[in-house]
């Protein structure tokens, strides 16, 4: 009898402790998936099409997005539907809720919070090191804010080895029809390559605000590898019309030394930036290289 009330105590002892150790476990993986889940590195290619019919909201950090592919830090919305993704049309309604918080966070960007599309930031949550990343972009109408922030620096850009909104390099091209590289270190802009890609009339604030294509879709694609001795090699190739021809507007090679510090040779994000334009974009996609 003895025996068997020995045998049952430590049976009972080492399923607690399994159980235990299991609970424990899980506890700790679950906690590991909340913290990574938004930082993980991928050597794998990505695509995205807009398929789903769905509306991101603007959230206040990468964890606290519920897209599974994206986080919109700025704009209010991000609209997918039919292959297209958006941002916001037009003026909100009043009584919007991202309306109400821009006129008391930001009234002057977004004209008293009616179109927070003025300053439209999406970023990927996960991150690459050396790859090829191109989307497409479809200028529907500029909005020509009163903001001091509206200038000929605007225009269509990618994010590159996105470290923070600090920390990062940028590829595009402005409204003043320029393409350009530049890198952005603890909050202050280099230009790395910059060059007259659209041309036309002058670019004027007032008159002629935007100097790059309308109710057309155009392409951007950056290419940015790590070379042997260190450099990060970054290229903008663009294709205006869709029509799959893509051509090497500007390229620029950080060697630490010349753009404001140590090149980002981290795995980073990557993502999309608009200013002060309603803006369409179809093929979204990555590929590692």
């Amino acid at each position: 009898m003895l025996i068997v009330v020995i045998l049952i105590i430590v049976s009972t002892l080492l399923i607690t402790q399994i159980l235990s150790n299991k609970f424990l476990t899980d506890i700790a993986n679950a906690m590991v998936t909340v913290l990574f889940a938004h930082n993980k590195k991928s050597n794998t290619a990505f695509t995205n099409d807009f398929f789903s019919n769905d509306t991101l909201e603007e959230a206040s950090s990468i964890t606290n997005s519920k897209n599974p592919n994206w986080w919109l830090s700025s704009g209010g919305y991000f609209h997918m539907t039919n292959n297209i993704g958006e941002t916001t049309q037009g003026a909100l309604p009043t009584n919007d809720p991202w309306r109400i918080k821009y006129l008391r966070t930001n009234p002057q960007d977004t004209d008293n919070g009616y179109y927070p599309q003025n300053i439209f930031r999406l970023v990927s949550k996960k991150k690459w090191l050396n790859y090829q990343q191109q989307v497409y972009f479809q200028i529907n109408r500029d909005n020509l804010s009163s903001s001091k922030n509206r200038n000929a620096s605007n225009g269509l850009f990618l994010f590159n080895r996105y470290q923070n909104q600090d920390n990062l390099y940028y590829t595009g091209v402005r409204v003043d029809g320029m393409a350009m590289i530049k890198k952005k270190i603890n909050g202050r802009y280099y230009t790395m390559a910059f060059k007259q890609y659209f041309s036309g009339s002058p670019y004027n604030i007032n008159t002629n605000p935007n100097l790059l294509p309308k109710n057309t879709w155009l392409g951007l694609r950056s290419v940015v590898t790590t070379d042997p001795d260190g450099t990060v090699s970054i290229k903008l190739f663009i294709d205006n019309g869709k029509k799959g021809h893509w051509i090497l507007a500007v390229s620029a090679t950080d060697d630490g030394k010349s753009y404001g510090g140590a090149v980002f040779s981290k795995y980073g994000y990557l993502g999309i930036r608009t200013d002060f334009m309603d803006v369409e974009f179809s093929d979204y996609e990555v590929k590692p290289l």
